[in-house]
């Protein structure tokens, strides 16, 4: 098949009954659900922006296996060069939704060309798993298939091991194995986007301890697979705003869902890791999954944090405000948070580092860099807009106010902006703004830039032990003691 459609996108969702609950109801009908009916067209554009000549060359390739165009994220990258060719779908994706939406096509796409490249990792535990990603891998490539993942265990007691939870299937694990496959029961979040994703793919964190066994797996479902059930988070919105009230809450509305897995059947050959407890824990580190995809994040958050600045730059230059020297320096912080992003981005493909198996890995602390600034950088950016903004952000009139012949002469009067901006140009802007640092579609975007990548003073920790690990000596600073000591014996001996 290869690259689909938006129209083809859209068919496959309206084909589907999954199991999905919103607000204490089932939906019947998720193309036609407000909640989902405009992020479902987002997508659908992201996938038409595949056959758009102004993009098609830059996203895509022709594979050699099929001969049939397949998306850049499905590259397994042997190279630099091809790290950046992955890297322009990665931004062509993003800018098309300001980086607003973390979870595109293109992320498990990439999580799965990762694990598909080191299917050596799968088949030390049996060549049956290293099979099983590897023809899983093609099938989404070939299928252009859009996946969702939920890899963290529900916030039940975060004390005790999955073994220890007070119900022996809070945590998603094997009930029982049959000749068809793996009954697996429990619990697995967050999986975003889930409703109108394809598929679903489950693995872990490496936390399991002993007596996990039977929780420490890794499989792909479709998302519609009887007994899995979503239970989506309340909506930041309710579908029927308009784009001119909100140009960014009505469009890109990312939900988020816990799965429930009641007795459901894993097929064999869609089992990747099958209870072992060391293949869960040596995921992460042996096969580098989560330097692949955090490449795309990296390139995502790079456009998220400068569609805020320029956010922020466009609201201060509009009041007038961006002339004051307190304003001049918080728009430069953010703008050399931006550009220090742009940059270690740059450096982690530049310094890619080729792995035993013939595989170009980014380089990994510009990559963890990135993570370790975004989830302070981003709410930051926030807080700036929100003072910039000030009194502005929650004054601002609707549409129906400009509309109405009765109030439309008031509405130019007293909302305009500075000499040359209208005031529905303003009111536009700072409602643009409202959206993206004050509405609880604001919100959510900023928990999830502090959390997508696990806790973040975890991540710090790992990043600092990893850091000591590789530099058990700190040779500058031996260096200046060694010349010093050697300087002092001179001037003694004088």
């Amino acid at each position: 098949m290869g690259i689909r459609t938006g129209a083809d996108y859209m068919k496959a969702v309206k084909s589907r009954q999954p199991e999905v609950y919103l607000g204490g109801r089932r939906i019947a009908n998720l193309a036609d659900e407000p909640v989902f009916k405009q992020p479902i067209k987002e997508m659908a554009r992201l996938y038409d922006m595949q056959h758009d000549p102004k993009y098609q060359n830059d996203i895509t390739h022709v594979c050699e296996e099929t001969g049939e165009r397949v998306n850049n994220a499905f590259i397994i990258p042997r190279n630099g060069e091809d790290l950046q060719a992955r890297r322009r779908v990665f931004e062509v994706w993003a800018e098309a939704t300001f980086g607003l939406m973390g979870r595109t096509p293109d992320f498990l796409a990439t999580v799965v060309t990762g694990m598909a490249t080191n299917d050596w990792f799968f088949r030390q535990y049996g060549d049956r798993w290293g099979d099983n990603i590897v023809n899983y891998y093609k099938y989404i490539r070939d299928n252009d298939l859009f996946l969702t993942h939920a890899i963290i265990n529900p916030q039940n007691d975060r004390s005790k091991a999955s073994n220890e939870q007070e119900d022996e299937f809070t945590h998603l694990g094997v009930v029982r194995e049959t000749e068809e496959g793996l009954i697996v029961r429990g619990s697995k979040m967050l999986a975003t986007l889930a409703p109108v994703t394809d598929e679903v793919i489950i693995y872990s964190y490496p936390s399991f301890k002993p007596g996990d066994e039977k929780y420490a797996i890794s499989f792909a479902l479709p998302i519609d697979t009887p007994g899995l059930r979503m239970y989506c988070r309340e909506e930041t919105q309710n579908g029927e705003r308009s784009t001119w009230d909100h140009p960014l809450a009505s469009r890109f509305e990312e939900m988020d869902a816990v799965l429930v897995f009641h007795d459901v059947l894993v097929p064999w050959e869609r089992v990747f890791i099958n209870q072992n407890v060391e293949a869960g824990n040596l995921l992460y580190p042996k096969t580098g999954i989560n330097l692949q995809p955090s490449h795309q994040s990296a390139v995502r958050g790079l456009t998220k944090i400068s569609f805020a600045t320029e956010v922020a730059c466009s609201v201060a230059d509009a009041v007038g405000v961006d002339g004051f020297l307190n304003v001049q320096n918080q728009l430069s912080e953010l703008i050399q948070g931006a550009e220090t992003i742009r940059a270690l981005v740059r450096v982690a493909e530049y310094e890619y580092v080729m792995t035993p198996h013939g595989e170009a890995v980014p380089a990994i602390v510009p990559l963890e860099t990135i993570r370790g600034i975004l989830p302070t950088l981003y709410p930051r950016a926030m807080e700036i807009l929100q003072t910039i903004g000030a009194g502005g952000l929650l004054m601002s009139p609707t549409g129906a106010d400009f509309a109405n012949p009765e109030t439309a002469e008031d509405m130019e009067k007293y909302y305009g902006g500075r000499s040359g901006v209208s005031a529905e140009q303003r009111v536009r802007l700072f409602k643009l703004a409202w959206d993206l640092c004050g509405e609880a579609f604001g919100q959510r975007l900023v928990q999830y830039e502090r959390y997508y990548s696990g806790d973040p003073v975890r991540k710090l920790g790992m990043f600092y032990n990893t850091h000591k690990r590789n530099n058990p000596s700190y040779e500058m600073v031996d260096k200046a003691l060694r010349d010093s000591l050697e300087m002092a014996k001179d001037t003694v001996a004088n």
